[in-house]
């Protein structure tokens, strides 16, 4: 009896702080209206959506990951880097258009994630998670600052060219362009492609059954090892449309350009709950949300932005570690 009256206490006290969040949220948005307007605050509003459907391709190869192997590969950033790259040389270099380019971008990024986790990540299948960690920060560094090198990338920023014009359109005082409208429906495909895969073919029962128990997987003839090596591939592919996207959307792009999408990426597939693809991408667009708004409306919040990113890990650390569709897991022994 004692206990129950405790958890429903425990219980009651982390509802009063949900339902607090949700009043201070409510009451930022509605003052945030009144002090702009609503043309002002809806086009940031797009904007930041937008954003986040760039995060989402890079989030959803997180969680893949994180699914499979439990691990948190922080060289993803640098792969989404790598595509953003891969598709400026096809444009420039070859004269491609936008989809060969984008195409381009995907294979050579799954060509990439698959030597990584081969040469890096594979050897350390067995060992503590922590080692796995550290590759991951270690692949990462050195992909940024070896594609750095001069006779690579080089370490300036370079002007992104677009395969096309830019088309403004005018909805009642919002702007539109082409290049929102290819952004968030070239995601949504890739999205109910990647949902087609896990759910629909032999290969996703097989990634689900990799997942849940990896040891009975092997026993029922799985190759485990090719799973997570596709598992990987399909991530990379994701991340490498998301570089093309980012590039056209803000037409600059270094060497070093995905470190901070990545790690907001990554707060935002935690926000959403690792390892749920959905979660992912909620996750992805209320970060991309955020990262606008503060952009657009908090003083200094160009310099700020990046604290926001990482407060909103800390909040959801403390309020609810699953995230929002994350659901508690127990540690095998």
């Amino acid at each position: 009896m004692k206990h129950s009256i405790t958890k429903w206490s425990l219980r009651s006290v982390v509802w009063l702080i949900y339902a607090a969040l949700a009043v201070g949220i409510l009451w930022g948005v509605l003052y945030i209206v009144q002090l702009n307007g609503p043309t002002f605050f809806f086009q940031a509003l797009l904007d930041g959506v937008r954003l986040g459907f760039v995060y989402a391709l890079i989030a959803l190869g997180y969680t893949l990951v994180y699914g499979i192997v439990s691990l948190i590969n922080f060289a993803h950033g640098d792969v989404f880097m790598v595509g953003a790259f891969a598709s400026f040389y096809a444009i420039t270099q070859y004269g491609w258009g936008f989809v060969p380019a984008i195409l381009f971008a995907m294979i050579i990024c799954t060509v990439l994630n698959v030597v990584i986790e081969r040469v890096a990540y594979k050897p350390l299948r067995d060992a503590p998670r922590i080692a796995a960690l550290i590759t991951a920060i270690g692949v990462s560094f050195f992909l940024e600052y070896f594609t750095a090198l001069r006779w690579v990338f080089g370490a300036d920023f370079i002007t992104y060219q677009r395969p096309f014009p830019v088309v403004v359109w005018r909805f009642g005082g919002l702007i539109i362009t082409n290049i929102t409208v290819i952004i968030i429906g070239l995601t949504l495909l890739l999205l109910f492609v990647l949902q087609y895969i896990i759910k629909r073919t032999k290969m996703g029962k097989a990634m689900r059954a990799t997942a849940l128990d990896k040891s009975a997987a092997r026993l029922m003839g799985i190759n485990v090892n090719g799973i997570i090596s596709f598992t990987f591939a399909l991530g990379a592919a994701l991340a490498g449309a998301g570089g093309v996207l980012f590039a056209i959307a803000f037409p600059q792009i270094w060497t070093f350009m995905g470190l901070m999408p990545g790690l907001k990426a990554f707060v935002a597939a935690v926000l959403g709950g690792i390892g749920s693809v959905p979660g992912a991408f909620v996750g992805s667009l209320l970060m991309g949300s955020i990262d606008v708004m503060v952009v657009s409306f908090v003083p200094m919040g160009s310099r700020l932005r990046d604290l926001f990113a990482f407060l909103v890990l800390i909040i959801v650390f403390l309020v609810k570690p699953t995230g929002i569709f994350g659901e508690p897991q127990s540690e095998k022994v």
